[in-house]
């Protein structure tokens, strides 16, 4: 099953930063949009940031200013530039591609930031 591969993750205090990388392997064309999605304990899964391969960016409010979403059509690979982080931030930080045919996930990547 062909997934995409995150990495980036980790423990960090409040105000820190983390950069989060995402790979799609190159038997992946024509990929749409790229997306970066969170799931926190108990709540449901939610739309962090997008990047479409012309480089319109999408955010969500509650990063909007702190979070930064960048791509390289190229090289099939997307990254999520975190700084300000807040406890409230941590989640597990999904990957996602979007193509005409159907979208492709990554594993999950752990992010914890503590107060």
């Amino acid at each position: 099953q062909v997934q995409l591969v995150e990495s980036g993750g980790g423990l960090v205090q409040a105000g820190g930063s983390l950069r989060l990388s995402c790979a799609a392997p190159g038997t992946i064309r024509s990929i749409k949009t790229m997306n970066w999605y969170r799931q926190a304990p108990g709540k449901q899964r939610e739309l962090v940031a997008a990047v479409t391969s012309g480089g319109s960016t999408y955010y969500a409010d509650s990063v909007k200013g702190r979070f930064t979403i960048s791509r390289d059509n190229a090289k099939n690979t997307v990254t999520l530039q975190m700084n300000s982080l807040k406890p409230k931030d941590t989640a597990v930080y999904y990957c996602n591609a979007e193509t005409m045919a159907r979208d492709y996930w990554g594993q999950g990547t752990q992010v914890t930031v503590s107060s």
